[in-house]
């Protein structure tokens, strides 16, 4: 089964907009329905929020309706899952917080997990499992080499022959976005080799 998808800013089709400056975040038509406090607060925060629109979408994968994305980083912030810095920076997602948050909110046995190979990937995602994993935001251009690893999340949920199958929620097109297929070994330039596993239910 392919997850619902939730983007990282509202507007799913206006996020390459959003991207290349074309639109102002904060003048996304749809922030209302994220639950943030206003259009500055959202255009703050949305940058921030691949992790919890990968748990939104794990979440809707497995029948259960996800808090709104304000709600859910709010709630993350108060565990610890994302944490505010005193320049205003905000840094998370911080995955212990997030995977405690699953297993007490919802009884999910997800795990942190780390030095997990590329080629290790299949066989977590085999059956319903899911892995939200730590990648290069460039991932949305997968022929590109990116210039490192790591600093964004997407959800990898399925294989296509020698691809991984993910949902991006900072891609810049449909395409990028919704069940993306990368083949593994260019996902491989992009992954850090670590993320949050949620097995089969």
């Amino acid at each position: 089964m392919i997850p619902p998808f939730f983007g990282q800013w509202e507007s799913a089709g206006r996020i390459g907009d959003i991207l290349s400056g074309a639109l102002r975040a904060e003048d996304d038509p749809l922030w209302p329905r994220s639950g943030a406090a206003g259009a500055a607060d959202y255009a703050r925060w949305a940058d921030h929020l691949c992790g919890v629109a990968c748990l939104r979408m794990a979440l809707a994968a497995r029948g259960i309706t996800p808090p709104r994305a304000f709600d859910l980083a709010r709630e993350l912030t108060t565990r610890g899952g994302y944490v505010v810095q005193p320049d205003g920076g905000i840094r998370g997602l911080i995955y212990a917080p997030a995977v405690a948050w699953l297993r007490e909110a919802h009884g999910i046995a997800a795990e942190v997990r780390v030095d997990v190979a590329a080629g290790d990937i299949p066989a977590l995602v085999a059956d319903g499992g899911m892995f939200i994993a730590s990648v290069h935001p460039a991932i949305r251009w997968p022929e590109r080499d990116p210039p490192g690893r790591g600093g964004h999340l997407v959800l990898v949920f399925g294989t296509e022959g020698e691809a991984l199958r993910l949902h991006n929620p900072s891609g810049d097109t449909a395409a990028s976005q919704h069940d993306a297929r990368v083949p593994l070994e260019r996902f491989a330039r992009f992954y850090a080799g670590r993320g949050i596993l949620l097995p089969r239910a």
